[in-house]
């Protein structure tokens, strides 16, 4: 079994030394095993990917926390780099978070964001808009989030959405008071502005603690460098939507090609070979498992 503690002690470590992480999203094990292999240091697994993989619908609050949780423990047991979870509003109120803490960290995950939004949530980035509970509820959700680990070294992350209703003042005055409540990052989620470069650097501006972005628009956010990022002062950029817009866009083609032409042939060059894809599942490591037990005596 490996050691999911000394993983977590490796993220909070990274919190404060070294460069800022890139953090890419998956929404399956498979997945988390490319990101390792890619040669990243965390992997993040999001909601929206998860309710689209396991339900084929939008990120509107389906996917529960048993679902989610057995998931996650599935993509965590197979790397060796620390799993960061969307947990989403910790499903219910500060009760249902102290057991939503309690399977993630059984599940091996090594942190988990908490949002302030009213339930049902929905995803940041979907259109409408998304109201937020009242602050001291929201506080109180962390606290409660802070008591419940047994694992001082896993990470709570707290998120807001107020930014998007209620500005950006709303935002930083929201993070700051959940981090007096014992949150380790903080995470203000934005949506493409004119003024988001600036409002960025506002936000890093009003705590010495750790910052988290999300990178998983167009507009100027989209088009930032991680070197760029981490001059305005984040110490974690994820990338939620990675996985799942790459693998829609090359599926996507490979079966156009399939229906338009009888045969893959056409996209031959931009899938994987079936020595690649062992290679992902690290099948040699099955084979020389065999060789070493399952030989005749």
């Amino acid at each position: 079994m490996k050691n999911k503690m000394t993983v977590r002690q490796r993220l909070r470590k990274r919190l404060t030394e070294g460069p800022m992480m890139v953090v890419p999203g998956i929404y399956d094990a498979y997945g988390a095993r490319m990101v390792e292999q890619a040669g990243f240091d965390c992997v993040y697994m999001t909601g929206n990917g998860v309710s689209a993989s396991l339900l084929g619908r939008p990120d509107v609050g389906l996917v529960d926390l048993t679902l989610f949780a057995s998931h996650a423990h599935r993509a965590a047991s197979c790397v060796d780099i620390p799993l960061i979870c969307d947990a989403d509003t910790g499903y219910g109120n500060a009760v249902n978070v102290r057991h939503t803490v309690r399977e993630f960290e059984a599940a091996g995950v090594a942190a988990i964001h908490i949002e302030d939004q009213v339930a049902p949530k929905r995803c940041g980035h979907l259109p409408g808009s998304r109201p937020v509970i009242a602050i001291g509820e929201a506080v109180g959700k962390i606290e409660a989030a802070v008591a419940a680990r047994s694992d001082p070294d896993f990470l709570i992350i707290s998120r807001t959405d107020a930014a998007a209703g209620e500005g950006v003042d709303a935002a930083i005055k929201r993070v700051l008071a959940y981090r007096k409540a014992g949150a380790d990052i903080l995470f203000v989620e934005l949506k493409t502005s004119p003024t988001i470069v600036e409002d960025m650097k506002r936000i890093t501006d009003s705590s010495d603690a750790p910052f988290l972005v999300n990178i998983d628009g167009g507009g100027k956010l989209g088009a930032l460098t991680a070197e760029e990022i981490e001059k305005l002062g984040f110490r974690l950029a994820i990338y939620p939507g990675l996985e799942r817009y790459a693998a829609g866009f090359a599926v996507k083609e490979a079966l156009t090609a399939l229906k338009r032409d009888g045969s893959t042939a056409a996209v031959q060059d931009r899938m994987l070979t079936m020595p690649q894809y062992n290679e992902v599942l690290g099948l040699s490591d099955v084979v020389e498992w065999e060789k070493q037990y399952m030989q005749a005596r």
